[in-house]
């Protein structure tokens, strides 16, 4: 196997926030793909395979350019560089980047940081329905939030509708103290706290005064009509078929209408059937709705998030296929005891 070696040249100012704290980010490309690099004067020298230095040679370059952008280069950047450097795609992550949804009240842009969420967004754009489906930390809400503001701030629909529905995460809280809004607050939350980070809560405030923007649970939804609205349902995997069903009959004229939920992170009491899961089987040969489905190679939290979600998705996969081994002895044994009694007739 012949040894390459190869010269990258590291704006100074660009140096620290491609590198890494004491290098971090080199040293995980470096145990990734199994090459040297020495850093001396802004010029990063690269040596090993071939194959391999060209593949550390193009995530650098998109880092680099990634950092003239103006982005902060996190880890999550050089994860994902790195994933897709080994699918010959590496390319697209700037394609990404380019996607500018729209700026936060801090002046920070929201954009797509992943192939899944850049098709996502895409979705969004072309369909009147889109339910976006993913583990935690994929950014399903979030990016819904900030097209429905952009949409908003455009002039394209007059209203916002943000609700889920208000069931516990496993725990019984009893009864909250407070008025009608206070008791419902809890289960807004992350609704809230989205809308204060991108449009900025004196804006949100002003908007929801004068009911345009609304955050409401998933009951308040029945017997309205809703046009000329962006409207977002979020943990809709804690839905019944019955509270779907109403829901998508809510829509009106002119409005653009997203569901996201996470399949495997269900509240609902035992047995009971997810409204997500039915609609995705009844409504799925519909041309104008979309399903997207994120994985945990799209969680853009800590890096440990996607691992986590990764050692769960492991984890009950092995599960049921041990109940599925388990309920093929069971079946198996059944029918034995069956011909054995036959048998003995």
């Amino acid at each position: 196997m012949s040894i390459l070696e190869t010269i990258i040249d590291i704006p100074m100012e660009h140096e620290r926030n491609v590198c890494g704290q004491f290098d971090s980010y080199l040293k995980k490309i470096e145990r990734t793909l199994h090459v040297t690099m020495v850093s001396r004067d802004g010029s990063l020298k690269i040596l090993g395979p071939a194959e391999t230095v060209g593949r550390a040679k193009s995530v650098l370059n998109n880092l680099i350019e990634l950092s003239k952008r103006g982005n902060q280069i996190t880890e999550q950047n050089v994860d994902y560089a790195l994933s897709l450097c080994f699918e010959e795609k590496d390319a697209k992550i700037l394609e990404i980047d380019k996607d500018i949804i729209c700026l936060t009240a801090n002046g920070k842009p929201v954009k797509p940081k992943t192939v899944g969420q850049k098709q996502y967004i895409d979705a969004i754009r072309k369909k009147m329905i889109v339910f976006g489906m993913g583990p935690a930390g994929t950014g399903k809400t979030y990016l819904a939030m900030a097209m429905a503001i952009q949409a908003f701030k455009n002039g394209e629909v007059g209203k916002i509708i943000l609700t889920r529905p208000a069931i516990e995460a496993g725990e019984k809280l009893g009864f909250l103290p407070g008025d009608l809004q206070s008791k419902i607050d809890p289960y807004l939350r992350p609704l809230y706290d989205a809308l204060y980070q991108i449009m900025g809560a004196e804006s949100y405030l002003h908007n929801a005064e004068k009911g345009l923007i609304e955050v409401a649970p998933l009951a308040y939804m029945r017997g309205r009509t809703l046009d000329n609205a962006y409207i977002i349902l979020d943990e809709a995997q804690n839905t019944t078929p019955a509270q779907m069903k109403m829901f998508l009959t809510r829509i009106g004229f002119g409005s653009k209408v997203i569901i996201t939920g996470d399949q495997s992170q269900k509240d609902l009491p035992g047995g009971a059937a997810s409204g997500l899961d039915v609609a995705m089987r009844v409504l799925s040969k519909i041309d104008d709705i979309a399903f997207c489905t994120l994985t945990s190679r799209d969680v853009v939290r800590h890096p440990l998030v996607q691992k986590i979600v990764q050692a769960y998705d492991e984890y009950e996969k092995r599960e049921e296929a041990e109940s599925k081994r388990k309920a093929e002895r069971i079946r198996k044994s059944t029918k034995a005891r069956v011909a054995a009694r036959e048998k003995k007739k």
